[in-house]
């Protein structure tokens, strides 16, 4: 299963739209609630990836630094 911030988002509107269409109080809540725990992961998804493509950066400038040291 992929846990990308598309899967996440997708989630959160799929219960978001649950929640519009429930009837009963309990459903709608609960699909709130879930709501918010797949926007949170969603949002946590984002901060992740954006936090490896930030140290990948650092390594490879490190990296480069290095070679050219050494060069």
């Amino acid at each position: 299963m992929s846990q990308t911030f598309e899967f996440y988002e997708q989630r959160a509107s799929e219960a978001a739209t649950e929640a519009n269409e429930a009837s009963l109080i309990q459903v709608k809540e609960r699909a709130l609630r879930a709501e918010a725990v797949w926007r949170g992961l969603a949002n946590q998804a984002k901060r992740v990836a954006k936090d490896r493509e930030k140290a990948q950066a650092e390594r490879q400038a490190k990296r480069e630094l290095d070679a050219a040291e050494s060069a």
